[in-house]
């Protein structure tokens, strides 16, 4: 209780501090008005999903996570504002003391503040609010295909020129506009690559969130097939159930799910993909994950009888795992395909010149292509969304590899 007092006079306090701004840059009541009624609404959607709405585990609801977006949204517009108003304010009181000490005033005077130094707050903090929102609403469904070129010299030659399509983090409990994932899914199949791939993420928290979905979702094809692993979310780690029982009937559910969708699903195993009399090899591991997240992963399990030197593609949710295990393994993975980071949802990326995120203090490996000792791995920035409802700068991805034999035209 004392915590949501203390949120409130603080979320009050910056709410009167930014009204300030608003003061000083227009005339019109009405506005000041607008800004209130929005403020107190979005506070009053906040406390009550997070009070007394239905309890749905550590992975926010659809309406908590909106209710969270709203409030990052103005919270963020009032940060970047009062820091002006309060830059001025440091300023005003300077000037102030300086002339009553000066004896220039008999009395402390604050000079009024300047409406163009309002007005501009007001102008750069509605970029990141308007932003945040637009992610909310477009930025999240924004799909974008990323196409990469990987040469190998160990890469059979009958895979010259192969094609992998890579999805990633689905989070089918967060999608709430069913024509945006309609074209999402017809975009992977456009894209005819000879396997898909998903590397982890179905659901949010139960099994049963992937059931709208699951008719759409089974008309993804490729000739060679259709692979999956397991993602940190799909154990139902994150939801109270009533039972162990229960929890483990969840997992069941989904993983009889995805075979029904057509996904061969690799729990700590291995195919092999053939051409002629070629092959290579695709490995999938359970979940592992620096830190507190599963370590379900087991690559001796996963790559026990596997030909000895065999072109290798792994399959692990976590690049951590990469990172921690894969690149110092005795056997050499060629490349990795992972997800998890979903680049935070937030960033700033321009190819060629910036390529940001939060995120990045997190994972070193947290979007798209890098190499170690030899070895590739791509971190797919995800398909679905999760916690903040939107996306920024950082757009659901679907990821096109195109193998490569080194030395062959």
């Amino acid at each position: 209780m004392i915590r949501w007092i203390l949120f409130i006079i603080v979320y009050l306090a910056m709410g009167l501090y930014t009204l300030q701004a608003l003061r000083s840059g227009t005339r019109f009541p009405w506005v000041y008005f607008v800004y209130m009624a929005v403020a107190l609404l979005i506070l009053g959607n906040f406390i009550y999903q997070f009070s007394w709405a239905e309890e749905g585990g550590r992975v926010l609801s659809r309406p908590k996570s909106y209710a969270v977006g709203f409030l990052l949204a103005i919270l963020t517009f009032n940060l970047i504002t009062i820091l002006f108003l309060f830059s001025e304010d440091i300023f005003r009181l300077i000037f102030a003391a300086y002339h009553k000490i000066g004896g220039r005033s008999d009395e402390f005077t604050l000079p009024t503040r300047r409406r163009f130094l309002s007005l501009m707050a007001l102008g750069i903090a509605s970029i990141p609010f308007g932003a945040l929102l637009y992610g909310m609403y477009r930025g999240k469904y924004r799909f974008r295909v990323l196409k990469y070129n990987l040469e190998f010299k160990e890469l059979p030659e009958a895979f010259h020129n192969y094609t992998i399509t890579q999805i990633s983090d689905i989070h089918s409990g967060s999608f709430d506009n069913r024509e945006k994932i309609e074209y999402g899914v017809s975009l992977i199949n456009e894209q005819k690559s000879d396997v898909l791939l998903f590397t982890g993420d179905m659901v949010n928290n139960k099994a049963e969130e992937m059931l709208p979905w699951k008719e759409l979702f089974g008309t993804l094809d490729a000739p060679d097939g259709k692979y999956s692993i397991l993602g940190n979310h799909d154990y139902g780690d994150y939801y109270t159930w009533e039972t162990e029982e229960a929890k483990v009937q969840n997992l069941e559910d989904l993983k009889h799910m995805q075979k029904e969708m057509g996904f061969d699903l690799l729990l700590n195993e291995h195919r092999y993909l053939q051409k002629g009399n070629e092959k290579i090899a695709l490995i999938g591991v359970e979940n592992w994950g620096r830190g507190g997240f599963k370590k379900a992963g087991d690559l001796r399990k996963a790559t026990a009888g596997l030909e000895k030197d065999v072109f290798r593609i792994l399959l692990s949710h976590d690049p951590s795992h990469w990172e921690d295990q894969v690149i110092e393994d005795e056997l050499h993975y060629h490349l990795t395909l992972s997800g998890h980071t979903h680049g935070m949802q937030f960033g700033i990326e321009i190819p060629g010149w910036v390529k940001w995120s939060p995120v990045k203090w997190r994972y070193k490996y947290w979007a798209g292509i890098y190499e170690e000792l030899g070895q590739y791995i791509n971190v797919n920035r995800g398909f679905g969304f999760l916690g903040y409802p939107g996306r920024v700068g950082i757009w659901p991805e679907i990821t096109v590899i195109t193998l490569k034999k080194k030395g062959m035209a």
